[in-house]
């Protein structure tokens, strides 16, 4: 339940018009925006809040349960705070979202609307899109492990220990062909089996996309697709890094790794099968290992 100060609540009885919204941004980096559809620049607890008429507030939503509310936002990129570039570094992922009601006469007189968090934007042309997620969202993430045929580690971290900075696993070069999209061909991926860096990952390494990440959906000879969002098209003489591609099954930590010792999944699980699966006829029925 809200808690509305008596002085704030007779203005919200009164139906004045002298109330409008209050959004600040904290973006994972620690730094922090404020926006509001009112006319003029309001401040309080630090944070200045620009008026932005390209920021249209869709909707809120809330529920007295455990479900995540929801919210959407859309807007041109010409918004102080928010530039193509900052969007495409991902650095307002998962920013945190806290919305205001605030009498503009008298800024004390607030309460908390919503908060959650940006969990998907795209964007096309000129314009983006964010969708967001009450804090209830939060309470849906996977906490501790998963019982799972699949490794659950991801290649190169801490749990799975493969050195993806061998030559084995890595490849460096530059773009030979764009070929539209988000492809290319290089020579420097002719030497490695296809599908070697099929769910790897792609860092560029000069360029205007230098810095940026991609993951790999597609490594057929010397040529790959990727999925993610780049500042500019590829270019002709763009350098990357890539790194091999893992799809989390036991045969393939084992054969193309050489790391079934560090498995973090549970290959030899019983499936829905061995639920199905009766007595065996003529058998020794002891309660010893099923055969």
């Amino acid at each position: 339940m809200k808690q509305i100060s008596e002085e704030l609540g007779a203005r919200l009885a009164a139906g004045t018009t002298s109330l409008c919204h209050c959004w600040r941004f904290t973006r994972r980096d620690g730094v922090i925006f404020g926006a509001t559809d009112h006319d003029a620049q309001l401040a309080f607890d630090g944070v200045a809040y620009s008026p932005a008429a390209g920021l249209e507030l869709v909707s809120l939503e809330t529920s007295s349960g455990l479900a995540p509310g929801r919210a959407a936002g859309e807007g041109a990129l010409s918004l102080d705070f928010i530039s193509e570039s900052d969007l495409d570094a991902g650095l307002w992922d998962g920013a945190r979202v806290d919305v205001w009601r605030v009498d503009w006469r008298a800024v004390d007189y607030r309460v908390m609307a919503w908060s959650g968090s940006l969990s998907e934007i795209g964007r096309s042309g000129a314009g983006y899109s964010a969708e967001l997620v009450s804090l209830k969202a939060g309470l849906e993430r996977k906490i501790g492990r998963v019982y799972a045929r699949r490794c659950d580690a991801d290649v190169g971290d801490a749990r799975c220990g493969v050195d993806l900075g061998v030559p084995a696993y890595r490849a460096v070069g530059t773009v030979d062909h764009a070929t539209g999209g988000l492809g290319f061909r290089s020579d420097a991926l002719g030497a490695f089996a296809s599908g070697w860096f099929t769910g790897g990952r792609l860092v560029w390494t000069s360029g205007v996309n230098a810095g940026l990440e991609s993951r790999i959906v597609r490594h057929a000879s010397d040529s790959i697709g990727m999925t993610g969002v780049l500042r500019v098209a590829i270019a002709e003489g763009d350098a990357f890094v890539v790194t091999a591609g893992c799809d989390k099954a036991f045969e393939t930590c084992r054969a193309k790794f050489s790391n079934a010792v560090r498995f973090r999944g549970f290959p030899h699980m019983p499936g829905p099968e061995a639920v199905l699966v009766g007595p065996e006829p003529g058998a020794v029925h002891d309660g010893g290992r099923r055969t």
